[in-house]
């Protein structure tokens, strides 16, 4: 067989290559109604229940107190063990909405609380308080997030397909002292999100 046989015998033909591009717009096509959540590698599924939303310094957040415009790191679902708990994909960005988006407001709708894993590669963002900023920030490739609606708006997340430019969430309830508690979350697209994929926006 001489070399421009082997060459051509190689070579993708037209018709594979149409077949080829069939069959990965049908997957795109299903794309959003897999169950994503079933997949990726989200907090246990074993131990969502209600929980107190515990800050850094070991005090239960508490909406008569907690600053508005402020962020915290929290962890969900904690497992008891201090390696499995620092886990990224445990970790969330527990903000106060500055006054102008509705954080003065004395009940949970002043919150957010979203996946710390940008939806671009994974990196962790944060909420930057700052005049000028009042945004979430991803430090690897430029990608912020809308505080109020966890939806990308600039960089590289931004550019991205819904669900995958909107950030995983967990929802609060809160006690008659203030005391704020992380209701159990269903991980999909059309609920709480799926963390490191995403979630349609409703």
């Amino acid at each position: 067989m001489s070399e421009q046989d082997s060459q051509q015998s190689n070579a993708l033909s037209r018709r594979d290559f149409l077949k080829l591009l069939g069959a990965a717009g049908t997957a795109l096509a299903f794309a959003p109604f897999v169950p994503w959540g079933n997949f990726m590698p989200n907090p246990s599924s074993a131990n969502l229940e209600k929980a107190p939303a515990i800050l850094p310094d070991g005090t239960q957040a508490n909406l008569n107190t907690f600053p508005v415009n402020h962020a915290e790191i929290v962890t969900y679902p904690k497992t008891g063990d201090e390696v499995l708990d620092e886990e990224a994909f445990r970790k969330w960005q527990f903000i106060r909405l500055p006054a102008e988006l509705g954080g003065d407001k004395k009940d949970v709708s002043a919150f957010r609380v979203y996946s710390m894993i940008c939806l671009h590669l994974w990196c962790l963002w944060k909420y930057w308080p700052e005049e000028g900023r009042k945004r979430g920030e991803c430090p690897c490739h430029g990608s912020m997030y809308n505080p109020l609606t966890g939806t990308a708006f600039l960089g590289p997340a931004s550019l991205q397909a819904p669900p995958s430019n909107t950030l995983a969430k967990l929802d609060l309830e809160a006690d008659n002292d203030g005391f704020l508690f992380i209701s159990p979350p269903t991980w999909g697209v059309n609920t709480n999100g799926v963390v490191g994929y995403g979630r349609f926006v409703k």
